[in-house]
């Protein structure tokens, strides 16, 4: 392990300790909640987005889990704000690991990307592309 690969672990344990954009959006565009059964994490992310409904304007996540999901959630809230819906829904799991910074175990993926996906099954529902009924994101197991 080099030291690039501690300054991250670093940056995962400062998020999932000190979150950012932590909390509720009082009037958010959209809502959604998933979870991750086979840790148990759990991540709503309520987003608001800018006028044209075409750029996201403010994030806001709430959840329980462990230091990957809830960091990860943490830095996909800050890189979303001002980031065009195109763009969130074109994020990928290499993304997410990327934006990270250290290799994540294939059991771990999950966790990373939960608030990834659940943003963007948010966006989806929100544009009528996909069952409002689908209440929660569940990660596939």
């Amino acid at each position: 392990m080099g030291l690039g690969s501690d300054m991250y672990r670093q940056q995962i344990l400062d998020h999932y300790k000190n979150p950012r954009n932590y909390g509720e959006l009082e009037d958010p565009d959209f809502t959604h909640v998933g979870e991750n059964p086979s840790c148990g994490d759990t991540i709503r992310m309520d987003v608001q987005l800018d006028d044209d409904e075409e750029t996201v304007e403010a994030v806001r996540f709430t959840g329980d889990g462990c230091a990957i999901s809830m960091a990860s959630a943490s830095m996909l809230s800050e890189r979303l704000h001002g980031m065009p819906v195109d763009e969130l829904d074109a994020l990928d799991t290499d993304d997410v690991t990327e934006m990270l910074g250290v290799d994540i175990s294939p059991m771990r993926v999950k966790c990373a990307v939960l608030g990834r996906q659940v943003a963007q099954d948010g966006a989806k529902i929100h544009r009528g592309e996909l069952d409002p009924d689908e209440d929660r994101t569940v990660t596939e197991e």
